[in-house]
């Protein structure tokens, strides 16, 4: 065998390989599940009156192949060092979870409720708030949304 068909044949082994390895890479790629894809959120508050509470509900959808393992909510105030330092998807870890219901296929319906009290209103920000969410996946593939839903506090 000459040298030259063998450079050849040693080059054209790399490319192959090369190739293959790109080709497995997009192949896994492809079969990995997307990350948890959120829709239709809504959120409903209502301030504290004539000596009731007041009450804030946060509504999703989340849809993820591989099932729903949690989904995270925070209220947070536009003008709060979340809007200056920008909220993570590390800081939600510790935040309380909604309650999530199957709701046909891979989707889950998601609620987060809970009550506000007027002292609540009276020591909170007043102006624009924000709900953030942190969807994860059963796989550990995560969605994180710092402007799910907008809400005001008056």
């Amino acid at each position: 065998m000459s040298r030259r068909i063998a450079l050849s044949v040693v080059t054209g082994v790399v490319v192959l390989a090369g190739a293959g390895a790109g080709a497995f890479a997009l192949a896994y790629a492809g079969d990995q599940d997307p990350a948890p894809a959120l829709a239709h959120s809504t959120v409903r508050y209502s301030a504290p009156e004539a000596g009731h509470k007041g009450s804030l509900s946060f509504t999703t959808e989340v849809d993820a192949p591989s099932g729903v393992r949690s989904l995270k909510v925070l209220a947070w105030p536009e003008k709060s060092e979340f809007a200056k330092k920008h909220l993570t998807a590390a800081e939600m870890a510790e935040v309380e979870s909604a309650t999530c219901t199957p709701a046909g296929g891979n989707t889950v319906r998601c609620v987060y409720k809970a009550a506000v009290s007027a002292a609540d209103v009276a020591s909170s920000p007043h102006g624009a708030w924000h709900i953030a969410v942190l969807a994860t996946a059963k796989d550990g593939h995560t969605t994180f949304d710092t402007d799910a839903a907008d809400f005001t506090v008056g």
